[in-house]
């Protein structure tokens, strides 16, 4: 079977980071099957939809029948991964494994916790909040199961991201500055912050998933220079071309809100990600596969931006 004729599955393909591997797969000639519990999504023609649910290991295995490699993108609601992100790991490597598939794993920088210094892979997890211990337990499983011949597997990490598609993150603050509204940070304005544009990210996702090479590894995958929370929306505003309006949510008024804000809530567990110094190093990666393209902030502002007015219901 050559390249071509490889089935590539993504779970999640209707969100962002999902969504973005699918549509990177597409232009490099694959053969792609997206995976959502709706069995929709906006993918470019060619690629096969399906209904799917990732914590049902019954359904995994039909979706991923047929596949040469597996792509975890799937989501699940914030305040909700304890509950339902192991489960749909589980499931996952079930499908996976019943196709002998590889599987590649789109994973966050939590498992680490508070950090000095940059991330780099060979960091202890230190995590000491629910959903840092969550993706410490996904890690563990994946690890588990490749390191005992079930399956073969490999994960990238990137750091907090945004890009075209991107909705639910802490830094979109796209839509409040086309709608000229003031643009809110967390934590601090003045810390430099590791931001990872989506197609940096599904481009690396899918070098992983081409190269034997990163199985049974973590690998950070490359982004653009750190920028603080002030630097990066300025930019924003200066590509948008409006005047900024910057605020920021510390974390005084984080603690004063979250009683009757979930989502603040939820976020204290990770605010100090944005409060000192937060940095992925993605050197191995680079020293490994070289770093590619990486896309600069201000075309991945301008992309994103540009998305953001195709959609402005979004």
């Amino acid at each position: 079977m050559s390249s071509q004729d490889e089935l590539h599955v993504i779970f999640g393909a209707s969100g962002g980071i999902g969504n973005t591997v699918v549509r990177e797969l597409a232009r490099r000639g694959k053969r792609v099957r997206g995976v959502a519990r709706s069995g929709k999504a906006n993918v470019p023609a060619g690629v096969e939809m399906v209904k799917g649910d990732a914590s049902d290991p019954a359904s995994a295995r039909e979706v991923c029948r047929g596949a040469s490699v597996v792509y975890n993108c799937a989501n699940a609601p914030y305040g909700e991964w304890p509950a339902k992100f192991p489960q749909m790991m589980a499931g996952i490597l079930e499908g996976a494994a019943s196709a002998g598939a590889k599987l590649v794993f789109a994973d966050n920088l939590y498992m680490y916790g508070k950090v000095s210094g940059p991330l780099t892979e060979t960091m202890p997890y230190r995590a000491a909040g629910k959903k840092g211990r969550t993706r410490i337990l996904m890690t563990q499983m994946l690890m588990d199961a490749h390191e005992s011949g079930r399956l073969r597997a490999t994960i990238g990490r990137a750091s907090d991201y945004y890009g075209p598609g991107v909705i639910n993150t802490a830094i979109n603050q796209f839509p409040a500055v086309l709608a000229g509204k003031t643009a809110m940070w967390v934590g601090s304005l003045d810390t430099p912050h590791s931001l990872t544009y989506i197609d940096d990210f599904a481009k690396g996702l899918v070098t992983l998933g081409e190269r034997d090479e990163a199985l049974g590894q973590v690998w950070h995958i490359p982004c653009a220079e750190p920028l603080t929370g002030r630097q990066f929306l300025q930019m924003v505003f200066e590509e948008a071309g409006l005047p900024p309006k910057i605020g920021v949510y510390r974390r005084p008024m984080m603690l004063l809100v979250s009683p009757f804000m979930p989502l603040a809530r939820e976020a204290l567990e990770t605010l100090y990600q944005f409060e000192a110094p937060f940095v992925l190093d993605g050197g191995k990666f680079a020293r490994a596969f070289g770093e590619g393209t990486i896309t600069p902030h201000g075309e991945a502002i301008r992309q994103t931006l540009k998305w953001f007015r195709d959609n402005p219901q979004r």
